[in-house]
């Protein structure tokens, strides 16, 4: 099975997206931070679901999560050899793009 790891800096994405949920007086939105959770944990069986983005050692690939108002993407690496994904990012699909990168 896939080891998943998560960057330390999407620790910052999910302040932000519960941030954004709150001011927007989502209902349960701590469970909407564990359901994009819950959608990354299917990269464990399936590592090579998400989109792949560009040409790189490391292959980039987009997971896209949900839709419309619960839609969101994850960013993350996938090397093969190792069996092992790295989560760089999350946003919500309406963000212009990865804050950091």
């Amino acid at each position: 099975m896939t080891t998943i790891d998560f960057a330390p800096e999407v620790a910052e994405d999910f302040e932000r997206i519960l941030d954004q949920l709150v001011t927007h007086g989502v209902d349960d939105a701590a469970g909407r931070t564990q359901d994009i959770v819950a959608a990354i944990d299917v990269l464990q069986r399936n590592p090579c679901i998400g989109r792949p983005i560009g040409r790189h050692p490391t292959e980039l690939r987009e997971l896209v999560i949900g839709r419309r108002s619960r839609g969101y993407v994850a960013l993350y690496a996938y090397d093969a050899p190792r069996d092992w994904v790295l989560v760089l990012a999350v946003r919500g699909q309406k963000e212009a793009g990865y804050t950091r990168l």
